[in-house]
This record gives structure tokens, sequence and C-alpha cells, in this order.
């Protein structure tokens, strides 16, 4: 193990929060007892959001960030992981809360840690990450929830983004009719490509006012929120489910109770970041299998850590599109 490591750290300077590229030892770390060496982590909007300061993400700083990570274990005292195990963390606070990703060696706790599915390296785990973890999660909790091809089409909002990508690839490869809602007009044939059957301009869209319109979808992964959420609510089939994961149109939530008494609507809070750690094992291993998303390849792209300082902007201005892995470390 280096003395020295290379970590994107963040700070704030009387309320000027940003990051670079730095040198740390391990005693700059956060407690744990895992050390992993960091192969690939991902930048999630969420990362863009911390490192800019444009969100209230980071509860401290200085803070290495980076909500998830990939690599190998390095040191460990937890007898649940040893020396050469390829493992992965996403969630519990990473980059948040706790020293994150963007470091060539990551200080966790050994709960956090979950064994990098057969079939699937390290690389494969980061174009995932919290993004396809979330999608995954939406899926599986509409299905638990009746959600079934058969039923009807299911609409993914902010369907260029990572989470949107992704649920499109899942849902799509799983025989669902997907319609994809995008403000990127330029983007129809990449979503397309991902098996997205018809793709709706949010420029052109009427939402109505009504508590009750003309119902559409039997299903929806809502990366959206705000005003595109409560039109979801107004708009979802008898018994159908809104999986809701995401801010990027508002936090905001205006509606009735109409379509949840007279339609028996299910509004889903999606929250990866403390997800069981039974079940994030089980989604982890169908995420290499059942799960596993068939274009992930054609959504991501990979940059290195000097590149990563200069991301963030895209995802900030709504401009990235599906995935962008990190290369930590060779």
């Amino acid at each position: 193990m280096p003395e020295r490591f290379r970590a994107y750290r963040v700070s704030n300077d009387d309320g000027e929060v940003s990051g670079a590229l730095t040198e740390l030892t391990l005693d700059d770390l956060d407690a744990g007892d895992v050390v992993l060496h960091t192969e690939y982590s991902s930048v999630n909007y969420k990362d863009a959001l911390a490192a800019t300061g444009k969100g209230r993400i980071m509860r401290r700083f200085p803070m290495v960030a980076g909500i998830d990570a990939a690599g190998v274990v390095e040191t460990s005292s937890d007898g649940r992981f040893r020396e050469g195990d390829r493992v992965l963390v996403t969630g519990y606070g990473l980059g948040e809360e706790h020293d994150g990703g963007y470091s060539s060696s990551v200080r966790v706790p050994g709960d956090w840690l979950v064994p990098l599915p057969e079939g699937m390296d390290s690389a494969t785990a980061m174009a995932v990450g919290t993004a396809g973890f979330t999608a995954a999660i939406s899926v599986v909790r509409m299905e638990e929830n009746g959600l079934a091809p058969d039923r009807g089409p299911v609409l993914v909002t902010g369907a260029t983004g990572g989470v949107g990508s992704i649920a499109i690839d899942i849902l799509a490869a799983r025989g669902y009719e997907v319609h994809a809602l995008t403000g990127k007009d330029a983007e129809h044939d990449y979503l397309r490509g991902l098996g997205a059957r018809e793709v709706i301009s949010r420029q052109e869209l009427q939402m109505g006012e009504r508590p009750l319109e003309k119902a559409l979808w039997a299903g929806s992964v809502d990366a959206a929120g705000g005003a595109v959420l409560a039109w979801l609510t107004r708009t979802t089939m008898r018994h159908g489910s809104i999986a809701s994961c995401g801010l990027a149109a508002g936090a905001d939530l205006t509606t009735t109770v109409m379509p949840f008494i007279l339609r028996g609507v299910n509004l889903l809070g999606i929250d990866s970041g403390y997800y069981p750690m039974e079940r994030r094992r089980e989604l982890w291993s169908r995420l290499a299998g059942d799960l596993r998303p068939p274009h992930l390849e054609d959504v991501t792209r990979t940059i290195g850590l000097d590149e990563l300082p200069h991301v963030f902007g895209a995802f900030i201005a709504g401009q990235a599109r599906g995935r962008t892995v990190v290369r930590v470390s060779e």
C-alpha cells in the first residue's frame, strides 16, 4: 500500500465550495475496518452537486467525494473480508458523511461492502453504480406491487440520465413497452436504441390540471419530481405504481389524494443509499444476471481521475447522458 495516494477532495473556504486533486495518506481518511484499492468509481448527479456546492450534499469539509467505489481489499480487520477480495460500496453516506470513492484508497466499515457478483468486474459494477442500482430497485419495487409487461406501458422520466438510461434498458429487456420523457430532442434516437418504443418531448408535454387525467401508464420510473411527478399521479392507471427516485425538476409535490383513493395508485419512494444489506446483495447479483442492462456499454463512457473536475458542469447543466465511469487507478 503506498504511503500517499491520489484523491479528489472537496473543501469549503468561507462558503466557497471547490474540489481539487490532491495527495493523502490513510491518516487523512475516515475510520473503517476495511481498506480497498479503488479501481473504478462513477459520476452521479449527487456527486456533481457535492463537488460544486450546488447542493448541500456533504455534511462536513474537507471530504473526499464520490458516492461509489469498486476495487480490491488491501487490508481488513473484518473477518468477512480478506486481502484480494473484490468488492463494491455504494450508499451509506459515502461521499456525503464519509470520505468517498474518488481516491485510490478507500477505508469503510465492512458492513457497507458488497462482494462483487460473479461475472461482474469493477468497471461494470461502476457502470451500473448508484444510478443503475436505483433503477433496478425501482423496477423490482414496481414488480413487487403488481407491474407486469401485460399491464400496459411504463414511462421513464429524465430518460437520458444515468437512472433513466438504465431503467429503459432493464425494462425493455424484460418485455415492457417503454416510453421515455426527455427535454433533449437530439437524443430521441439514443433512447430508441435502448429500447424506448415512444419518446415524448418535455417541451410538448400537456400535463393538464384536473385531479385525474386520462390514465396512460401502468408504471413509471420518475427521476424528475416536481410538476412531472404530480402529473404522473394524475395519469397512472388503476393500481399502477410510480417509483419516485429523483428531483431534477423540483422537490415540491402538489397533488390531491384522488389518484390514491380512486385509482389505488402506488407512490413508491426509492432510497438506494440505505437499502437493506440482504436485499442489496441479492439485487447486485441480479444486476449481474436477469437484471443486467444489455446496452450498458452503449450508455457508458470512461474517464481518468485527471478528467474528473471537468465533467461536473455537464451534470449540473443537465447535459450529461448515460453513465460516466471514473478510472481511479490501474
